[in-house]
């Protein structure tokens, strides 16, 4: 009670010791409530967790009204005294023997040759490599929830890998040697290199003077036909006389250029599927400026995935298409489907998923990033409009893979003065897009935290309630099995909320390498189950694995069998791109591809 709020000194009176009573009982009750273990303890803890999750009564939308708290973490004494154990007896033989300390640094291939081996580096390489064991399996021993327990390991593998001797100019003999042996010329060959990438304001992975797009990346000859503020609608011309009446509509991820599928000629999936007799359409995303940023979501389904698969159809004169979605192309695409089914419109002969996330349970080491404080302050920045920048994409992948794709460069670029080689696909890599903020956001909240897709009905997308089971189409989708950004057993699960026939294969590699595996050079393998086909693929992905044959070489050539069943009858190439209304507007592979991120950005 407060006194202020009383007309009479007596009743100020009673209310102060009132007042004063009713303190004495909370400090007790605080104290019973504090003491670790208590019942009365679990009690408050599970009223906050209950509190904390109310939805807020001004939006009516279900998010946590107070922010989580922090995550409890323990260390089991035993755990820490045998790594602690390990450690000294490791630290005293490498000491000591020299054999032992070479031996411990050529653990690390960073440090597998003469220069560091059969120097007095060799100690300092073995220190490293030594700590670096420690560490790991600190971070391992470490109980906590499975959440907190990625994010420390990845964080401590940054620090880790940014530590390492082999970044610095003082601990790194191979950077000594360089010196010597060229007078110093490796050295101001490092300070150029350096300051031409402070004012490109990012890394250089490759020679980006060897490239040009539309020369020797994105080659494939077609024609633009059709454009508006989302996309340019990309038409490719025939390589054989005879096509596939049924058309081929392609849906790059909106996060990249889509000349991912378009490099040079012989690992041109676009032309893959061109020399395979279909007649191939392509979405180019715009990448977002300014006056574009305020786009969503539904903005592009619905002007974006839905108007190209109008236009296809109209210039193809054909009722349906068949389509093909990559990576977040792939999620947007499956939307696409769900909103016709909802529709009752069937437009689609079948859809194919390269890589493809719908069931986000499991979304990777991607993850680490994502929780409701991380989300909620990406809405406060880029919910009502805004853009994220293409270099902040660009930045945060190359983190997930540091010492390939960021310190690797350091020390070639730098330290040593050398300059990178010609390599198309770092090249695709360095051009990065924007992607506007409200579509950003709303991506990170109902997607990566709250799987929202993955269950029926929760979401409306351009005006139609999302069931992904009512998508009946043939699917056909593949994973990657060292995918770091889709796992492959998520590319799986995904699978599984569609409706209808479905087959799923499995290729080698990452997320690239095992998307864009050329058949051409015949590399590499994939993984097929016969017997797990149909309206189910097996119970579970390691199910699936354990009755899967491995085939060798790339995955195209069965999805090249299997499209083939779709594409329709043969009929005679088309002589012209477009149509009457939609005629050709400038040639493949367009102007939207060529718009740069500026530099600094």
């Amino acid at each position: 009670m407060d006194g202020k709020q009383e007309k009479s000194s007596t009743s100020r009176k009673k209310s102060a010791k009132s007042g004063s009573r009713a303190k004495s009982k909370s400090r007790s009750k605080e104290q019973a409530v504090s003491a670790p273990g208590s019942k009365a303890t679990s009690q408050a803890n599970s009223n906050k967790r209950s509190q904390a999750l109310t939805p807020t009564q001004e939006s009516g939308a279900e998010k946590p009204a107070n922010l989580p708290q922090l995550p409890s973490m323990q260390f089991v004494p035993e755990k820490m005294q045998a790594i602690q154990k390990d450690y000294l007896e490791e630290l005293g033989k490498v000491m000591v023997s020299k054999p032992e300390m070479v031996k411990m640094a050529s653990q690390d291939r960073r440090f597998n040759n003469p220069t560091w081996l059969d120097s007095n580096f060799a100690g300092l390489a073995a220190l490293y490599v030594l700590n670096a064991k420690t560490i790991s399996a600190m971070t391992d021993a470490v109980q906590t929830d499975p959440k907190t327990h990625a994010r420390l390991k990845f964080m401590t593998q940054q620090w880790i890998d940014a530590a390492s001797p082999a970044n610095f100019f003082a601990t790194n003999p191979e950077v000594h040697q360089k010196m010597l042996d060229s007078k110093g010329e490796s050295l101001r060959a490092g300070i150029e290199n350096l300051v031409s990438d402070m004012r490109k304001g990012r890394i250089s992975q490759t020679d980006e003077s060897a490239f040009e797009i539309g020369k020797n990346v994105a080659m494939t000859a077609g024609d633009v036909v059709f454009q508006n503020v989302l996309f340019q609608l990309i038409q490719y011309k025939p390589t054989t006389e005879k096509v596939g009446a049924v058309p081929l509509l392609m849906v790059p991820p909106s996060i990249n250029k889509f000349y991912i599928m378009d490099l040079q000629p012989q690992s041109s999936f676009v032309k893959f599927a061109v020399d395979q007799g279909h007649t191939v359409f392509l979405i180019s995303w715009s990448n977002i400026q300014d006056e574009a940023s305020q786009l969503t979501w539904d903005d592009y389904v619905e002007k974006g995935i839905l108007k190209a698969l109008d236009v296809v159809l109209a210039v193809s004169d054909q009722p349906k298409a068949n389509i093909l979605g990559f990576c977040v192309g792939g999620t947007m695409t499956a939307t696409a489907l769900a909103h016709l089914a909802a529709r009752s419109q069937e437009k689609v002969a079948s859809l194919t998923l390269m890589t493809t996330l719908l069931d986000f349970s499991d979304s990777g080491v991607l993850d680490v990033f994502i929780d409701e404080r991380h989300v909620r302050m990406r809405e406060e920045q880029l919910a009502k409009g805004g853009l994220l920048k293409g270099s902040e994409l660009a930045s945060t992948f190359s983190f997930l893979r540091p010492n390939d794709l960021v310190w690797n460069y350091v020390v070639s670029n730098y330290l040593k003065g050398e300059k990178p080689v010609p390599f198309d696909l770092l090249y695709w890599n360095s051009d990065s897009t924007n992607l506007p903020g409200p579509f950003f956001a709303w991506y990170l909240r109902n997607m990566y935290l709250e799987n929202n897709l993955a269950k029926r009905g929760r979401l409306t997308i351009a005006g139609q309630k999302m069931d992904l089971a009512a998508v009946r189409v043939p699917t056909y989708a593949m994973g990657a099995r060292e995918d770091h950004i889709v796992p492959w057993e998520s590319a799986w699960k995904s699978l599984t909320n569609l409706g209808g026939v479905k087959r799923f294969v499995l290729g080698a590699s990452g997320h690239i390498a095992g998307s864009i595996n050329p058949a051409s050079k015949n590399k590499r393998s994939y993984w097929i189950n016969e017997s797990a086909e149909g309206e189910r693929v097996g119970e579970s992905a390691a199910q699936w694995f354990a009755g899967a044959t491995e085939m060798p070489g790339s995955w195209w050539n069965d999805w090249a069998t299997w499209l083939k069943t779709y594409r329709g009858e043969d009929i005679s190439a088309p002589v012209s791109a477009g149509n009457t209304k939609y005629t050709a507007i400038e040639a493949a592979p367009g102007s939207y591809v060529k718009v740069r991120t500026p530099t600094n950005s």
